[in-house]
């Protein structure tokens, strides 16, 4: 008897592929970006929507029309898909992927108990240097990757649903722990996600963080014509975020009390003195509603000479 599966997809571009291949099975595509803004534990639940919802429209002027079309139907049709021997999930190595990827592997934990999850991740490639995502495959490495899917252990959802927890929780020096001393194998990119993670809070030399600072470093370092060829390069340079266009144009715009023009792209004095570490911006920069998951962005500065996080006592 041909056993029946579930493809669950990191995007348009990975379902469609895998249709054109004629990949037996149904697919349903998760449009999301947990990797943004507020997070709940619960994923599906009507207040992990709500919160979603508040965060997108508010961010992204992303319409309820949009958002229910778009996720909430394709989450619907997810909840509907009850009769599948063996789910596989399809997402790639960067940070964006590896949330989403946790997000939904929690979700399976609690809906679709005891079934078979599989893991389709792309990243490295025998003899190259790097990563790729899954529409960057050839047909026969994408049929190689699917012959080759690594088969969830109950321990690997337990863990990934563990991390999910924590990426929730108010208290991301938590997920320090995870990075430092309990590592898992199997999901070979989400350490160094968490990592990534880890480094979007501010630091301590100039309030900024890991992505923010690489956009002024970007600004200096090439000369710039226009806000677009700055997004440009950090999408090629910056990479393992996962980002689009979209999230690194609102984090320029974040930004841009750093700027004296973006045609072309130059840094104000307040900017360079920002980047080299001479001036402090958290005071600035800080507000009471920028969240990384459950976490207040504010709430913990990044220590890049450790490598640790720490919480402010005191606001």
């Amino acid at each position: 008897m041909k056993t029946s599966i579930l493809h669950i997809t990191n995007g348009d571009t990975t379902t469609n592929y895998l249709k054109k291949l004629h990949i037996d099975g149904d697919f349903i595509t998760w449009r999301e970006m947990l990797c943004e803004g507020k997070t709940q534990v619960e994923v599906g639940s009507e207040d992990f929507w709500k919160i979603r919802f508040n965060f997108l429209k508010q961010s992204y002027k992303i319409t309820k029309k949009q958002f229910i079309d778009l996720t909430v139907k394709e989450y619907r049709n997810l909840c509907n898909q009850k009769s599948q021997d063996e789910i596989v999930l399809w997402f790639e190595s960067d940070l964006f992927c590896q949330i989403n990827m946790i997000a939904v592997i929690s979700w399976l934990k609690r809906y679709r108990k005891g079934r078979k999850i599989s893991l389709g991740c792309s990243g490295s490639l025998k003899g190259k240097t790097k990563l790729f995502g899954l529409s960057e495959l050839s047909e026969n490495q994408l049929k190689e990757h699917y012959k080759n899917r690594v088969e969830l252990t109950q321990d690997d959802i337990a863990y990934a649903d563990y991390v999910w927890q924590l990426y929730c929780s108010n208290n991301p020096i938590q997920l320090q722990n995870v990075y430092t001393y309990q590592q898992n194998t199997t999901f070979t990119y989400l350490i160094e996600s968490i990592l990534m993670h880890l480094q979007r809070f501010p630091s301590i030399a100039n309030g900024l963080n890991n992505v923010e600072n690489k956009i002024l470093y970007t600004a200096t370092e090439y000369r710039l014509k226009s806000k677009q060829q700055l997004v440009n390069i950090l999408l090629k340079s910056e990479n393992k975020y996962g980002f689009g266009d979209i999230q690194y144009l609102k984090q320029i715009t974040d930004l841009k009390n750093c700027f004296s023009s973006f045609s072309p792209v130059k840094l104000n004095k307040t900017g360079v003195k920002i980047q080299q570490n001479i001036l402090n911006t958290y005071a600035n920069m800080r507000d009471d509603f920028s969240f990384l998951g459950g976490a207040k962005k504010y709430n913990f500065l990044y220590d890049n000479s450790s490598q640790k996080l720490l919480k402010i006592t005191s606001l």
